[in-house]
């Protein structure tokens, strides 16, 4: 589960290794995300347990999931054949989020369901072809009507403002690739590519109720 404790205040997350056909903006957003979610859960600490992300309660789960996010991120790619690129623009959605509401905050309880419709989102502005959103809300280990509820919940959020320019692209890319290179010293470009999915393909998960992502491949659902 991703928690932090008193006993590791200032514990950084480990260093993400990519999966061989993985893209490295996979790897380049689990690490910005998880050192963002351990800051936020140590303010959280700091504030004596308070739900500092309330602004975002509507993306709470019940409890933090037990899938990390980079094998998240990598869950979605594998299966949905999204470009590269909608990760980073669904970074950039979250971030232009929390921005506009300042009360909130990405933690443990809310970051897999922001990503999962962020990505859904970049997905249908970006690619010439995507998959609906019982297809999503299948990878996500969410419900069709949660994450139909989600969607219209974020774009709301955002006053419908999907628009990401060339240079705001290239802008946040940077910034992710700087990111990179401050933690471990390697320099890492983002790439793209594509591949095919059917939706008889998709392992089933539970983000709440899983153990771990392995053993959700061969079992089942997110409640």
């Amino acid at each position: 589960m991703l928690t932090i404790t008193d006993a590791e205040p200032n514990q950084l997350p480990e260093k993400t290794e990519p999966d061989a056909a993985s893209p490295r903006v996979l790897s380049i957003l689990s690490l910005v995300l998880e050192r963002l979610v351990n800051r936020n859960e140590m303010l959280n600490l700091s504030s004596g347990g308070g739900r500092l992300g309330k602004n975002l309660e509507v993306f709470h789960g019940i409890r933090p999931p037990a899938i990390t996010i980079p094998k998240y991120l990598d869950r979605i790619y594998k299966y949905t054949n999204c470009s590269p690129a909608c990760f980073v623009v669904g970074y950039i959605y979250i971030d232009r989020l929390v921005h506009r509401h300042p009360g909130s905050l990405v933690v443990s309880l809310n970051v897999h369901r922001l990503l999962v419709t962020s990505i859904m989102l970049a997905a249908k502005i970006l690619d010439d072809e995507h998959y609906n959103n019982a297809f999503y809300a299948r990878v996500g280990g969410v419900t069709n009507a949660e994450l139909n509820r989600l969607e219209v919940e974020f774009l709301f959020m955002l006053d419908f403002d999907l628009t990401v320019t060339s240079r705001v692209f290239e802008s946040y890319c940077l910034y992710l690739e700087r990111e990179m290179i401050m933690w471990n010293g390697t320099k890492l470009k983002i790439e793209s590519g594509n591949r095919a999915n059917t939706i008889e393909d998709i392992a089933e998960i539970s983000v709440e109720d899983m153990e771990s992502f392995s053993s959700s491949l061969s079992n089942g659902g997110l409640a």
